[in-house]
């Protein structure tokens, strides 16, 4: 059995206090494998969980969150920890995930950002993949995004209170040998990987290239073909894989642009504090859409042009969101689609399971 194998079919988008207590339940009723822990609270006092699962020799830390609009990866790190443990009734014959639990440690905080969480609410509770012009009004109006200086994921080692707990519970026992932040991206072709660049040349990339091609076309989804030309450090690797993101690279990159005060507001990434953990960790970002942009057309290398098309359209989409108009004309040429969360889930821990596979083997 792999992380992939776990059961999604019934998946829904809940809210950290929704399923604070099912983690603690589940930590509790197996007490040689797991534990829970309330790390801290957030600016406006909801608890951060945060769970250690596994016995083995190597550390992997995994968080979500982050960018509070992007609710896919805390479900996919709430799904690991309950569906993982839950795996383990289903006795030797029906697998487990035992050899997975005897070969890394995992320290987890599913949901990092929960008052984020709470203000992107109304728009997430909405969601509904069979109506995506109305999936995607509510979420034009309701998305609420941190700017620099309370971006959570740019703010460790203790920007905010977030971020203090979870440096301290995530590293605090390094070193560490795979990291990873689950992310999303509002709209994209398809799915997107980014990669430490110390590893791109390594023969575990190779199998990740492959099995996420593999894992997000099971579902429907391409790889999402950007290059940036080194926008913000985020070096193109090829189709569905970028460079992983650094404080040192926006500072630079917002420095150069002439702009001091917002470069001062960027802090470590959670990549960056992973690696002063120790080791020489393999570090990635998920990103998978919740929007797909889907429409069949002639594709330049390295040029998303369904995504240059929505973004000059963004703010007609927005003003037609805010009077309650007819998104179709806008968007339909495009193939816009919902991607389903129990998709966007599998292709998250698919690729958990092959970064975990390259730092075991």
């Amino acid at each position: 059995m792999t992380l992939a194998d776990l059961d999604t079919d019934d998946l829904r988008f809940r809210t950290s206090a929704d399923v604070f207590d099912d983690l603690r339940s589940a930590c509790e009723q197996n007490p040689d494998l797991a534990t829970f822990e309330t790390i801290g609270e957030s600016e406006e006092g909801r608890p951060i969980a945060g769970v250690a699962l596994g016995y083995g020799p190597r550390l992997v830390t995994l968080v979500a969150g982050a960018h509070a609009d992007e609710p896919v990866g805390p479900e996919t790190l709430r799904t690991l920890v309950l569906e993982g443990l839950a795996a383990r009734d289903w006795g030797a014959e029906g697998g487990g995930l035992e050899e997975l639990w005897g070969e890394v440690t995992f320290r987890i905080v599913p949901h990092v950002n929960p008052d984020g969480e709470a203000r992107n609410w109304p728009w997430i509770e909405a969601w509904d993949v069979g109506r995506p012009h109305e999936t995607l009004a509510a979420f034009l109006r309701g998305r609420r995004r941190e700017l620099p200086g309370r971006d959570v994921e740019y703010g460790y080692p203790a920007m905010r209170p977030e971020n203090a707990a979870a440096t301290a519970f995530l590293f605090g026992d390094g070193p560490v040998a795979l990291h990873a932040s689950l992310h999303g991206m509002g709209f994209s072709e398809g799915a997107l990987l980014l990669v430490e660049r110390g590893w791109l040349d390594r023969p575990e990339t190779d199998a990740l290239r492959h099995g996420l091609a593999e894992a997000a076309g099971a579902v429907g989804l391409r790889l999402h073909d950007h290059d940036r030309d080194d926008d913000k450090g985020f070096d193109y690797a090829g189709p569905g894989f970028w460079t992983t993101p650094s404080g040192a690279a926006m500072r630079a990159h917002f420095e150069r642009s002439g702009d001091p005060e917002t470069a001062a507001r960027f802090h470590n990434a959670s990549m960056d504090q992973a690696a002063e953990a120790g080791g020489d960790p393999l570090r990635i970002v998920t990103e998978l859409p919740l929007f797909q942009l889907a429409a069949d057309y002639e594709h330049e290398p390295g040029v998303p042009a369904l995504l240059h098309t929505w973004r000059e359209r963004t703010p007609a989409l927005v003003e037609a969101a805010a009077e309650g108009a007819d998104l179709g004309p806008l968007v339909d040429d495009l193939g816009l689609r919902c991607v389903p969360l129990a998709d966007a889930v599998r292709v998250h821990l698919a690729t958990l399971e092959l970064a975990i596979r390259g730092v075991v083997a």
